[in-house]
């Protein structure tokens, strides 16, 4: 992957309490601060354009593939290379976060359905959310691959708070009888990699997968209550 221009960088960082007034001025604050730069002043629209980066950048990267170079990502987003460099220094640092994104998402989906009064319906409707995304998303997936980027160590944390809380779904499902007993979360995780891997081959293009996961759903119910 191409580097970055390393003035960009540190004249970014040296200005960035020096530009503070401009950047509010144009909906940006620094999302750090030292001496006399306030960390509160304009911290909401500094989150607004950080959440703006990463949606232009998802887009870009899908698109162009990861060469597509940081000012650009910035012209397209309507803001300044300064205020992109102060939210990413790097591209590396971009890629990391908008993949992160994209987890958390899932994350907190998958937190908040633990706490319906349907846990097999809760269950299953992420399972769905999360084979849509599969193909929906391939495309960044695809970009990453051709730039062979490996990013699994900067989100692994992530991942495996999803690993959890899908443990959790699956925990009271069974215990409400909607689901098998004998299918543990690691069982049902490799269920879930294959089908999401098949979703996404070039061979399953014509593929319904909704039925693809009906029958995994169908097996995952089978002997459920027994």
């Amino acid at each position: 992957m191409g580097g970055i221009a390393v003035g960009h960088v540190l004249g970014a960082l040296a200005d960035r309490c020096r530009h503070e007034a401009l950047d509010d001025l144009n909906g940006d604050s620094a999302p750090f601060t030292t001496g006399g730069c306030s960390s509160a002043r304009g911290a909401a629209p500094a989150r607004r354009n950080r959440d703006q980066l990463l949606h232009v950048a998802a887009e870009a990267f899908a698109a162009d593939g990861l060469q597509v170079p940081l000012d650009e990502i910035a012209r397209r987003a309507g803001l300044g290379p300064g205020t992109l460099y102060r939210h990413f220094p790097t591209k590396e640092a971009l890629v990391e976060a908008v993949v992160h994104e994209r987890l958390r998402a899932l994350l907190d989906d998958a937190r908040a359905r633990a706490a319906s009064n349907e846990p097999g319906a809760a269950l299953f409707g992420f399972m769905d959310r999360l084979v849509a995304e599969a193909r929906a998303k391939q495309d960044l997936v695809d970009a990453l691959a051709r730039a062979e980027v490996d990013i699994t160590a900067g989100v692994s944390e992530t991942a495996a708070d999803i690993r959890d809380a899908v443990g959790v779904l699956l925990a009271r499902a069974q215990r409400a009888g909607a689901v098998r007993r004998d299918i543990g979360t690691g069982e049902l995780m490799g269920l879930l990699s294959g089908l999401m891997s098949a979703v996404r081959a070039p061979s399953a293009r014509q593929a319904d997968p909704g039925l693809m996961l009906a029958v995994l759903r169908t097996g995952l119910v089978t002997g459920a209550g027994a």
